[in-house]
């Protein structure tokens, strides 16, 4: 009985999308997205940006759907979330469309993006624009 409601419970983990955990901060010219997501593979995720919207999506496979189908499994504790999983981040920022870039190691995925730089738009006044018969005192 305790090994089928382990069961259950493992089979209702793995179905469900779950969401890792996410750190989000930002450096002068960057803001950085890091998702701690062990055990992935090239392929097991994918990353989309659009607008100002970062999704982070794919699937973590339990390492005991790979044994022999013939060995017994019993889990004692199962804590490790595996199946489906999707983080989505809403940024404050404006960001370039170029220069973004994207790194997995020791079970970190980073993002790295670039902020939009703040242009100054230059205001012509009715006195600067060319034809204009008025001097700045009127006339």
């Amino acid at each position: 009985m305790y090994q089928e409601n382990l069961r259950d419970l493992r089979w209702g983990m793995s179905e469900a999308v779950w969401r890792p955990p996410t750190d989000v901060y930002e450096t002068d010219d960057s803001v950085v997205v890091v998702v701690e997501i062990a055990g992935l593979g090239e392929g097991d995720y994918t990353i989309t940006l659009s607008g100002r919207t970062l999704l982070i999506s794919g699937e973590r496979r339990d390492p005991a759907d790979r044994r022999d189908p013939a060995e017994r499994l019993a889990y004692q504790q199962m804590e490790i979330r595996h199946g489906r999983f999707r983080t989505q981040v809403h940024l404050p920022w404006a960001l370039e469309p170029q220069g973004q870039r994207a790194s997995y190691a020791n079970g970190f995925l980073k993002v790295v993006l670039s902020k939009a730089q703040v242009r100054r738009v230059p205001v012509r006044t009715s006195e600067s624009q060319p034809g204009s018969a008025q001097g700045p005192e009127g006339n």
